[in-house]
């Protein structure tokens, strides 16, 4: 009688490491990684010591003294005696201020010119031609100054809306002010107001927070919800019945009844600019150096979400464009309900790319005397403190927590909108 066995194992040997495939490629990368830490440790102590002999060994102690200049345009209270950390903190609100603003803004033209260069009008998909060609092969810093020149010399001076005859005058019911100084809007102001809540206390980072705002952002955030959950609801009564019921005036109410009651218990109102003096007092000033950057920086990436967005288009079979006609869609909601959700999976990967390329090309404010992260930490800061090191590690570490955190959002976004295989 024959007895089957298990072939004896064989013994592990320090010659395998490198010679048999199982674990030649671990062994390699161990290898390399260690290789690559011994490196950074040396340029690491290398540069500790340089700076130990130089007599500036890496601290930031820098960050507590007076940063002693200002910043024109902020969102929290700042003088010139806050600190370092202070006026980097107030940079840093003014860099995600022009991200946030321009991704939206690059969003919108994007889509819109993007459609556009498909379309059936002649006249149209070139004049979009043009202008994708136009701003993409620019570089974005000679759009900024150009924008910035513009506000500049085409703008009335606030002494021209003065007298009885003035050569100017405002917008929108007296409600808004262009100048060569900037646009004063209309202030949202509460008569009934909650409040604000102080967060950080006295430290350098502490900025207050409106309740007013806070209550706001709940009621919006509330009914947007609810409405998300009528088109649910709706969505499966017309898979179960085949008849969709009409929803639009109650997603509508359950977001503007309850936000205008809100709003009429804050005692919303507006305050107006007027002009006093040499210039505009009240309301809301926003500096040619903030639209100067935001309109360009928006213009500048549109060109190339544009691009995006039509090749996202053209990628989804025209069998489905013929299939929703066939079935009696009209183009738009064509184009809305069956084209641009399945151009999603294509769209938004390099979308993404975009967004930390707007965000990154924001510290180019610095040419127009916009004061953002770089002109603050990266800039006068700097400049100051001659702590060159410090202030370029920490802008480096800002830029790359803006940028994961994009990524995070958007990736999420796209996982959330896939196609799910059934």
């Amino acid at each position: 009688m024959t007895t089957l066995t298990d072939p004896p194992k064989e013994q592990f040997r320090l010659s395998m490491l490198l010679y048999d495939t199982r674990y030649r490629s671990a062994t390699i990368q161990v290898i390399a990684l260690i290789g690559f830490m011994l490196l950074a440790a040396w340029l690491i102590s290398n540069t500790m010591q340089n700076l130990e002999a130089l007599g500036k060994p890496v601290e930031f102690g820098f960050f507590a003294e007076p940063a002693s200049y200002d910043i024109n345009q902020r969102l929290i209270e700042y003088t010139s005696r806050d600190t370092h950390l202070r006026a980097a903190f107030v940079g840093l609100l003014n860099t995600l201020v022009v991200a946030f603003l321009g991704c939206v803004t690059a969003t919108i033209l994007g889509v819109i010119i993007g459609v556009a260069r498909l379309s059936h009008n002649w006249i149209v998909a070139r004049i979009m031609t043009v202008y994708v060609e136009m701003f993409r092969n620019v570089p974005v810093l000679l759009w900024i100054v150009f924008i910035m020149a513009i506000l500049i010399e085409t703008l009335p001076a606030p002494r021209a809306f003065r007298g009885e005859t003035p050569e100017a005058s405002m917008m929108l019911g007296d409600s808004v002010a262009m100048t060569n100084r900037g646009v004063y809007i209309p202030e949202p102001l509460f008569s009934n107001s909650l409040g604000d809540v102080h967060l950080f206390g006295a430290s350098s980072l502490r900025f207050d927070v409106s309740l007013d705002l806070m209550a706001i952002l709940l009621v919006l955030g509330i009914g947007i919800w609810v409405s998300n959950w009528i088109k649910h609801r709706a969505d499966r009564i017309q898979e179960q019945t085949g008849d969709r019921p009409v929803t639009w005036w109650q997603r509508t109410a359950v977001i503007v009844v309850p936000m205008a009651i809100l709003l009429y218990l804050l005692g919303f109102h507006l305050g107006y600019p007027e002009l006093k003096g040499f210039n505009f007092k009240g309301g809301t000033h926003l500096r040619n150096s903030l639209i100067a950057l935001w309109l360009a920086l928006s213009l500048y990436t549109a060109a190339f979400i544009a691009e995006i967005v039509r090749a996202g288009i053209l990628a989804i079979s025209k069998g489905q464009t013929e299939a929703a006609a066939a079935l009696g869609l009209r183009p738009r909601k064509i184009m809305r309900l069956v084209i641009l959700p399945q151009a999603l999976r294509v769209i938004i990967p390099p979308l993404i790319s975009n967004y930390l390329n707007l965000t990154k090309n924001s510290s180019l404010a610095i040419a127009v005397g916009y004061m953002d992260i770089t002109g603050t930490l990266g800039g006068i800061t700097m400049n100051q403190t001659g702590r060159e090191l410090e202030c370029v590690l920490l802008l480096m570490l800002v830029y790359l927590s803006i940028s994961l955190i994009i990524s995070a959002i958007m990736n999420w976004y796209n996982e959330s909108v896939k196609l799910k295989e059934r």
